[in-house]
């Protein structure tokens, strides 16, 4: 099947930005008649048919946004963070009539077809991606579609990739000192999957926190399942220098940790404190209820869909910085015994 010509095609042709063309076509300011008549002559030429927004501002077929899960979709109603954040992109899209496109995928390969599929069939609009890894083929492969993408989570930069991030270095420091504060010498930190950038960013500055406040700390990686999270709470307390706190990547592993400690007879928080990065209602209605790291996820979701909006119109590629997490005490932390 031969290509679609794309708005990089027609800029190329015209000697002119993709802005412009984005511009010219959809009927904006911002170019010289001279400019878009050679534009839209170009495109008929090369027999353009735009697609996205524009069109559906316009009346033509609603497009939609893609969005792929590297996860069993089995697992949706238990995870937090993808729930709500497809929850918060849904939001946004309903309020200007585009779909959503929602493709899980087993490995990083099948998702890379998808985006082929989605582009050679200019099904969507744009994508959004997630859980990056260092050197992602994916974004590179985005310039390659002439795809629009906006990264959740970064900060990544492209020509035409822009990123919506949360500063996890803050809000993982300030779990640490946090924890420092009551007496803890030792603790250990259940990561995500450690080729995922946002877990390598959490990992380093969770230990550099430690090393500033004086204490001991470990990262064992792990990847957001209840039954991981147990499995890595049973190795970490079953030591010879267990712990006095362990803070988990999610709710779920955090959750299945307090599950664990009360079966080897810890107390918590008094043998024990736990952190979850995250809330849900799993982390209020346990006993002791635990600390968290919130966010609002459902904001985030929204803020990366309007940013994907800005790339698909041709605006500038740009990093944002969403809202950082706040730390919620509860019961399930406090100092250490003597």
């Amino acid at each position: 099947m031969a290509r679609q010509p794309t708005m990089a095609d027609i800029a190329r042709r015209a000697g002119v930005s993709r802005v412009a063309v984005s511009y010219a076509l959809n009927g904006r300011p911002g170019v010289s008649d001279e400019v878009r008549e050679r534009i839209v002559r170009i495109a008929r030429e090369v027999g353009f048919s735009a697609n996205g927004p524009a069109q559906a501002m316009r009346g033509a077929a609603v497009p939609a946004v893609g969005l792929t899960m590297r996860r069993p979709s089995a697992a949706f109603h238990i995870e937090v963070f993808r729930r709500e954040l497809i929850s918060g992109v849904q939001s946004e899209l309903m309020t200007r009539g585009i779909g959503l496109a929602l493709q899980f995928v087993d490995s990083l390969d099948a998702e890379m077809r998808v985006y082929r599929r989605w582009s050679a069939d200019r099904r969507v609009s744009g994508v959004l991606l997630c859980d990056l890894v260092a050197d992602d083929p994916r974004v590179a492969l985005m310039e390659t579609l002439d795809l629009p993408a906006v990264v959740v989570g970064g900060p990544v930069t492209g020509p035409r990739l822009s990123s919506v991030w949360s500063d996890d270095a803050t809000a993982v420091a300030e779990s640490v000192h946090y924890l420092a504060a009551l007496g803890h010498r030792r603790i250990t930190r259940v990561g995500g999957p450690a080729e995922m950038l946002h877990t390598k960013l959490r990992n380093e500055t969770f230990l550099a926190a430690c090393a500033e406040s004086g204490v001991d700390g470990a990262v064992l990686a792990s990847d957001y399942t209840g039954e991981a999270g147990a499995q890595a709470t049973r190795r970490i307390l079953s030591a010879r220098a267990r712990p006095t706190a362990i803070c988990y990547d999610n709710d779920v592993m955090a959750v299945a940790g307090l599950a664990v400690a009360a079966e080897m007879g810890l107390t918590v928080p008094g043998d024990l404190s736990l952190v979850a990065y995250e809330d849900s209602p799993l982390c209020q209605v346990v006993h002791p209820p635990l600390t968290v790291l919130r966010r609002d996820i459902v904001s985030y979701g929204a803020h990366a869909a309007r940013l994907l909006f800005d790339v698909v119109a041709g605006l500038p590629a740009r990093t944002v910085l969403d809202h950082v997490a706040s730390l919620v005490v509860r019961e399930s932390t406090g100092p250490i015994r003597g």
